[in-house]
């Protein structure tokens, strides 16, 4: 009987010990404090629990008889254990509600759990905790963020070492050496280094950036270092603090708008930097604020511009926005407003509808434009292409010159009479004209029979031809030569009877046309068509339809090849009759 009332009360206490336990109040992990420490350095841990949740301290809750007991869950592990405070050398420690790492290891990374409990009451929090290494050459790691401090520019400041207070003992003076960008500065300029503070006599926007305190101090025999980084943000100094200042709208401006077009009016108001201040901007219409707008034609599109050159300062630009305007609605009223805590500034924008451009002018400007371009585009393409075109024409509208007017040839072919000249007439000319283009061509060398008067002969193949065809070259302008006495024949006969037109083709440029009057007067008013070598030999170039247009127009189907003479050499007895004849 006894046995079972034994083993009844020790069911009962097994459960009511369970139900205790079940009962315990987890508020999870407060994720909003992450502690940070660097290797090998002294760090304290303080219960969340005294700090943000409870409205006790430590004192009055161990006075009611509540424990506090800590519990950590390794990085990367699960299972959550009890902190063992029995390690060599007191390594970690408890001390109220705080828990002491002297040193913290990188081994101690994990979630810490603070418990407050009894038999009746029980609550518990988790935090984590980071032990981070120092970046190699650097006195700090880029993972552990620092604090911000803010001076403001041509003032004076102290920065003090933060979170030093209680790590070492009161009758302890600690070595503090302060850093700047993890440069050691021995002497600062215009900054004044005592123990654990540092001086700004004159803040700068130059001094801006990390500062870091390494504080160092001997405990129990052992050397401890302590490291605290606080970045100093330099904002414009008070003394320039002023109320908004409104650039746009002024009254100076006029917006004009077209009904049934889009209304935009910028808003771009200056911020000075003002020292715990709000900055506040916003469009009224018809005195109806931006949060009642319920139009979907109505949108609001804001954008900021930091002032480099004055830290804290900033334009900001609120730009109001209608689609499809109606006339009433560019009659309403349209107010900035802008505000800091040292004041307020309102504008109204002058808007007025713009007199919209009568519809027959605009069709009027757009037939006009139209036209233009037409035209612009019509004497680009003449410009380029007018040899083609004036080609085309004459291919397929052109009259034949060449029925009824009583000529034997197409071309009077005059040249000096040189082996170069002579290989490009005789060649490349002839081959060109006679061959691809199916012109009659007339070569007084080739065309002539032996025995006659070269000057009557001359005079009768240019009354025969349609056209002269004159190839200008030095050797060409020598006195008492043939070529001379052709181009001068061809000249008059042009000048007093018309029946033939001259072509002149440039193969050699001519330094002293001087010499030839006749010859300067013909360059003057007609126009040159000149042989550029290789780049002028393809037929379908521009020298052959320059040639092909200042030739007569003709059916080439029914054209001969060649004139109905053969080539007949001649001897020097022929050059030397020739030169007597031009002679007398």
């Amino acid at each position: 009987m006894k046995i079972s009332f034994l083993l009844i009360c020790l069911l009962v206490l097994t459960v009511t010990r369970d139900c205790t336990s079940e009962r315990c109040d987890d508020w999870g992990e407060d994720t909003r404090k992450l502690t940070q420490a660097y290797d090998g350095e002294p760090v304290r841990l303080r219960c969340p629990l005294f700090e943000d949740y409870l409205k006790h301290n430590y004192s009055t809750a161990h006075s009611a008889g509540l424990t506090l007991m800590w519990y950590w869950t390794g990085k990367g592990k699960d299972l959550e254990e009890p902190i063992n405070i029995r390690l060599p050398d007191n390594r970690i420690s408890k001390d109220k509600d705080i828990l002491w790492f002297r040193p913290a290891l990188l081994n101690d990374t994990g979630n810490y759990t603070c418990m407050l409990r009894n038999t009746t009451f029980c609550l518990k929090i988790a935090f984590p905790f980071e032990v981070l290494k120092k970046d190699a050459d650097s006195c700090v790691s880029i993972n552990k963020a620092a604090e911000v401090v803010i001076f403001p520019l041509q003032d004076t400041a102290l920065l003090t070492c933060p979170d030093t207070t209680g790590y070492y003992p009161t009758d302890v003076t600690p070595t503090v050496n302060w850093y700047m960008n993890c440069i050691l500065v021995d002497g600062f300029v215009d900054r004044d280094p005592k123990g654990l503070s540092l001086q700004f006599i004159n803040v700068l926007q130059k001094y801006e950036g990390n500062y870091t305190c390494i504080v160092s101090y001997d405990e129990n025999g052992r050397p401890y270092n302590l490291t605290r980084t606080i970045y100093v943000k330099t904002i414009a100094s008070h003394l320039q603090a002023r109320p908004p200042v409104m650039i746009t709208p002024n009254d100076k401006q006029t917006f004009e708008f077209i009904a049934g077009g889009e209304l935009h009016i910028p808003c771009e108001v200056y911020f000075s930097y003002v020292n715990n201040s709000y900055t506040d901007i916003g469009w009224r219409i018809n005195g109806k604020s931006e949060g009642d707008f319920t139009d979907q034609r109505v949108l609001v599109n804001e954008s900021v511009t930091l002032d480099m050159g004055n830290p804290g300062a900033k334009t900001i630009k609120k730009e109001l926005r209608i689609k499809n305007i109606t006339p009433d609605e560019l009659k309403h009223n349209y107010t900035c407003t802008a505000k800091n805590t040292l004041g307020v500034v309102s504008r109204q924008a002058l808007v007025k509808e713009k007199v919209g451009t009568p519809r027959y002018i605009t069709e009027l400007a757009c037939g006009l434009g139209a036209t233009l371009f037409l035209v612009v585009c019509f004497v680009i393409v003449y410009h380029v292409y007018w040899l083609e075109m004036v080609l085309f024409y004459r291919a397929h509208f052109g009259t034949d010159e060449t029925i009824g007017d009583g000529k034997e040839y197409d071309v009077y072919v005059s040249y000096a009479r040189n082996a170069e000249e002579e290989e490009f007439v005789l060649v490349t000319l002839r081959g060109v004209l006679e061959n691809e283009f199916g012109y009659k061509l007339c070569i007084f060398d080739r065309d002539s029979l032996p025995g006659g008067i070269i000057t009557d002969e001359t005079l009768s193949f240019i009354k025969k031809s349609r056209r002269l065809l004159v190839v200008i070259s030095p050797s060409y302008v020598h006195q008492g030569t043939q070529a001379l006495l052709e181009f001068k024949a061809g000249l008059d006969n042009m000048a007093l009877q018309g029946n033939i037109q001259l072509i002149l083709v440039e193969f050699k440029s001519v330094k002293n046309k001087e010499k030839v009057k006749e010859l300067k007067l013909a360059q003057s008013v007609l126009s040159v068509i000149k042989w550029k070598g290789e780049k002028s030999k393809y037929p379908g170039g521009r020298f052959w339809k320059q040639l092909h247009v200042a030739l007569p127009v003709k059916n080439t189907s029914s054209a001969k090849n060649s004139c109905s003479f053969h080539m007949i050499p001649q001897n020097l007895e022929f050059e030397t009759e020739f030169s007597n004849n031009v002679t007398t």
